[in-house]
């Protein structure tokens, strides 16, 4: 399918279904180099950045699918004894030893959601994101086009919600509030009681312009609420 008819279903905050936008997506992301934060990634010897292990980093997975016959995305709830207690997230966590960062975010996708997803679903990776504790946050993003089933993990995830993946392109969403400071500082109403902050907010909105929007936008000066940083 070409990029002009689905462009104008994009423009119209109609996604066509995900089997059609897969290839769509995949060729936005793969099309350019995502911001890195770390210099040996820079270097991968031939490889793909993101397929080169990486130590003390953390991913997260964007993940597509179709929930109710309608284009979504997941978005988790963080369990209360979790080290970001209560807080809307996008699956993921640490990187462990030997692992690349693809590894780690399916790992963890499937440890806190049960979802199982392949490397052959995954379509691309998004900017680092370094969180004020200084962690680098790669965001690795994956469709899958089959049924998916959820089994939340209680230890880690309070609970699991699909969210439509036009919200990104509905109005109002991003909304830029000032600081004290008197700087923008992102929102991402997702729903009317999921206003989701940075580095999470970041990474979405990155995400719905690069992928959705066709646009070029970086996120690491995005600033980050210190309530996150738990």
């Amino acid at each position: 399918m070409s990029e002009r008819p689905i462009t104008e279903r994009l423009s119209g905050h109609s996604l066509p279904d995900l089997t059609s936008l897969r290839p769509f997506v995949e060729a936005r992301l793969t099309g350019r180099l995502p911001a890195i934060a770390d210099k040996e990634r820079r270097d991968p010897g031939g490889g793909k950045p993101w397929d080169e292990p990486a130590n003390r980093r953390a991913a997260v997975v964007i993940l597509l699918f179709e929930h109710r016959g309608t284009t979504s995305f997941l978005m988790i709830k963080r369990a209360a004894r979790h080290s970001n207690p209560g807080q809307w997230a996008l699956p993921g966590g640490m990187v462990d030893a030997g692992e690349t960062l693809v590894e780690a975010a399916l790992r963890e996708l499937h440890e806190e959601t049960g979802v199982h997803a392949s490397k052959s679903d995954v379509l691309g990776v998004l900017d680092d994101f370094t969180t004020l504790r200084g962690i680098v946050i790669t965001p690795v993003v994956a469709a899958v086009t089959g049924a998916v089933t959820f089994r939340r993990n209680p230890a880690e995830v309070a609970s699991i919600h699909p969210i439509r993946l036009s919200r990104l392109l509905d109005p109002g969403v991003p909304r830029w509030r000032p600081d004290a400071s008197g700087e923008p500082f992102l929102q991402m109403p997702l729903r009317h009681d999921m206003i989701v902050h940075a580095p999470t907010g970041a990474i979405l909105w990155q995400f719905a312009e690069i992928a959705l929007r066709g646009e070029s936008v970086h996120i690491a000066k995005l600033a980050q609420p210190a309530f996150t940083a738990n």
